[in-house]
């Protein structure tokens, strides 16, 4: 009962990430596609650096620069030049490769310059997850609190992998770009699996774009957006132009 409880502890602080990932790393900073309340944004913030120990900016330039090369040469992680099994079970490899080079930051994500939070805290990986490893300790004990955090780290690296992986390769193609829609996916990553709709429509708040195509993460930004904590940048769908070579 108590691995039990501690494998549901697990994949929950998983699904915690996920929507912090879509909603925070990739929604609200990579495309400006919604903004957050300067208290949802620095709580995003904490709560991504105690869960992932992720930087921002890292994660965003490696994002920005996969939408500037997408399947081709200078994409950070794509199946069609890695290989499927490299992006689905190494991707981090492939994620630390391009994060830890500094040119790569400063080009793409020259509007998340490091501030005096970052140089004290939040750049500070291994102190974020040491912190969100005791509370794991508090809430299950240590021995409980390891098989938690290992079920949180492999179901959300194994997760944030297929989004490249899977979202590169199998699934419907509703617009002329490689990428896919996996609905399963989606369900499963806070609305990511919808990639095909991501790369049509990348400062789209909203990634479920037809009928019958559920987001999650999309749930909570319309939530968020009543309560007057979060804007989104565009009421309606702004399809970017295919480039030559998804078309082809």
């Amino acid at each position: 009962m108590r691995v039990l409880l501690a494998v549901v502890f697990g994949l929950a602080t998983c699904q915690i990430a996920l929507l912090l990932t879509t909603l925070y790393l990739h929604r609200a900073l990579s495309h400006r596609a919604l903004s957050l309340s300067p208290g949802v944004a620095f709580a995003c913030r904490v709560l991504v650096w105690i869960s992932t120990g992720v930087r921002p900016r890292q994660w965003v330039a490696v994002h920005r620069k996969h939408h500037a090369f997408t399947d081709v040469e200078g994409d950070p992680h794509s199946p069609l030049l890695e290989g499927f099994s490299m992006v689905q079970f190494l991707n981090f490899v492939l994620y630390r490769r391009v994060a830890r080079q500094e040119e790569v930051v400063r080009k793409y994500a020259r509007d998340l310059p490091a501030d005096a939070w970052d140089r004290r805290l939040f750049d500070h990986a291994l102190l974020g997850l040491g912190i969100g490893f005791a509370l794991f300790v508090l809430v299950l004990g240590w021995e409980m609190a390891l098989v938690a955090a290992a079920v949180h780290a492999v179901s959300y690296l194994l997760l944030n992998a297929a989004i490249n992986a899977i979202g590169h390769s199998w699934g419907r193609r509703p617009y002329p770009n490689i990428a896919t829609n996996n609905q399963w996916l989606a369900f499963l990553t806070m609305g990511e699996g919808l990639h095909n709709n991501h790369h049509a429509a990348p400062t789209s708040a909203r990634l479920s774009l037809a009928r019958r195509e559920l987001d999650p993460g999309w749930w909570v930004i319309a939530t968020l957006q009543r309560l007057g904590w979060a804007k989104v940048r565009h009421t309606e769908v702004k399809l970017a132009r295919p480039k030559a070579s998804a078309a082809a």
